[in-house]
């Protein structure tokens, strides 16, 4: 059987080829123009290899399609989807409050941001503010996932360019992090702790001075970076001028976050569009001209100081009141108490629950199962991540489950500008290029 082509088509079928099995279609997906790329460099003097996925230098699963001339890269594909996992399609099949679990796997690294964005999204939709405590208490947790981020691309880029001390250090702070978020959240990761109209749970009662102890524990230590990194003759011989990114090239990709910050432009959506009350809040946007490596090193150390900053100013401003909407029909689940594992309801909130009226349990019952009813329309609510603009485009049908869910991930287009960062340069110079946008490709594939 032969097809014909149409007239002004290159005869290249844009559909995935598929093939019947016992469990249903298969489709099989090739991959973009990484494999024309490839193919063009047949029988001359360059050589075309693959970088990754691997760890390190790859950040596990990213690869690289390079095109040599000796050392020299004179053409760089990145190859993504290794880790596609279709979240924001399962949103659209829980309800709004399940939703928190699955879209705080995306950016694995900075999943509070993640369920603080879409919590935004939901709650512009319902036409509700949170309560004031809990309003500051997400401030204080996505500070805290923020310096936690920020200590993961220094031990991880200290690894990658061969500092075995740095990835120590980086990995020791961020342990301080994780222990204290499980302190106040439960869960060191993917905490689902962020709720539509509020938090899951109060604070533990003597959070204050843990959070206090841990800022000291920090501003301890961060003078001991500045020693063995800034001043270090290798780490800027092996950063100053490599990655180099001009904002005129920022802008026209899409780039956000401190690598944006790092060609001179002060945009942070915490200054710029302020959301949980963060214009609030007395901090400094560090920026830099130079648009390289050592910069983004420079720019993201100085970003922990002011995010213990803030935190600072959390613990002040944490007064007494409630943490979720007092409206029944929307607070889930309903004035929680944990029990003695940390995940299960506790024995008292069951007797409540259980010892009222038949009404009450049949509301609590269909608010869990079913979930609440959301009116129709849609929203775009940006937020500054460690990374840069992380967006949640949300629609809604009217219904108790989100019909779309699409999310502006700040990796995805950040990773954009590896072309740019890396051709004309050695191969050396590629790790270092990764590593200083710090992509995580759990938020890049999704």
């Amino acid at each position: 059987m032969t097809t014909e082509t149409p007239a002004g088509t290159t005869g290249f079928d844009p559909y995935a080829t598929s093939r019947e099995t016992t469990e249903g279609r298969v489709y099989t997906v090739t991959g973009g123009d990484w494999d024309e790329f490839v193919d063009e460099t047949g029988g001359e003097e360059r050589v075309v290899i693959n970088l990754g996925p691997q760890h390190p230098s790859t950040h596990g699963v990213l690869r690289l399609v390079l095109e040599l001339e000796g050392e020299t890269v004179t053409n760089l594909r990145s190859v993504i989807g290794y880790l596609h996992t279709g979240i924001e399609k399962n949103c659209e099949y829980r309800t709004w409050t399940q939703g928190t679990t699955f879209v705080t796997r995306m950016d694995y690294l900075s999943p509070l941001h993640n369920e603080a964005a879409y919590c935004l999204a939901v709650e512009k939709l319902l036409g509700i503010e949170v309560p004031k405590r809990a309003e500051v208490s997400r401030v204080l947790l996505m500070e805290l996932n923020r310096i936690s981020s920020h200590f993961v691309f220094l031990a991880t880029g200290a690894m990658e360019l061969g500092s075995t001390t740095g990835m120590t250090f980086g990995f020791r702070e961020r342990e301080e992090v994780l222990h204290l978020l499980e302190f106040l959240t439960g869960l060191r990761m993917n905490h689902a702790f962020i709720r539509p109209g509020g938090l899951a749970q109060d604070l533990p009662e003597n959070f204050r001075e843990r959070v206090l102890d841990f800022i000291k524990v920090i501003d301890e230590r961060l003078p001991s970076y500045d020693k063995l990194f800034t001043g270090q003759p290798i780490w800027r011989q092996r950063l100053q001028g490599v990655g180099y990114l001009p904002v005129d090239g920022c802008l026209q990709l899409g780039i956000t976050g401190p690598v944006l910050r790092s060609a001179g432009l002060a945009w942070d959506l915490r200054k710029i569009d302020p959301y949980c009350g963060y214009d609030e809040y007395d901090f400094e946007v560090p920026t830099s001209t130079d648009a390289d490596c050592f910069a983004r090193f420079l720019l993201r150390v100085e970003e922990i100081r002011q995010s213990l900053r803030i935190i600072r100013q959390c613990v002040d401003r944490l007064e007494p009141g409630p943490v979720m909407v007092e409206d029944a029909k929307i607070a889930w689940p309903a004035k929680l108490s944990i029990g003695p594992d940390g995940m299960g309801n506790s024995l008292r909130h069951v007797q409540k629950i259980m010892g009222q009226s038949m009404e009450s349990l049949i509301h609590h019952f269909k608010l869990v199962t079913e979930g609440f009813d959301v009116p129709p329309g849609q929203v775009y609510v940006p937020i500054e991540s460690p990374r840069g603009e992380l967006g949640y485009h949300v629609v809604s049908d009217g219904g108790t489950r989100p019909m779309r869910v699409h999310v502006r991930d700040p990796s995805f287009v950040n990773l954009q500008a590896m072309p740019a960062m890396a051709e004309g340069g050695l191969v050396a110079d590629v790790i270092a290029a990764v590593a200083s946008i710090d992509p995580v490709m759990g938020g890049v594939d999704r």
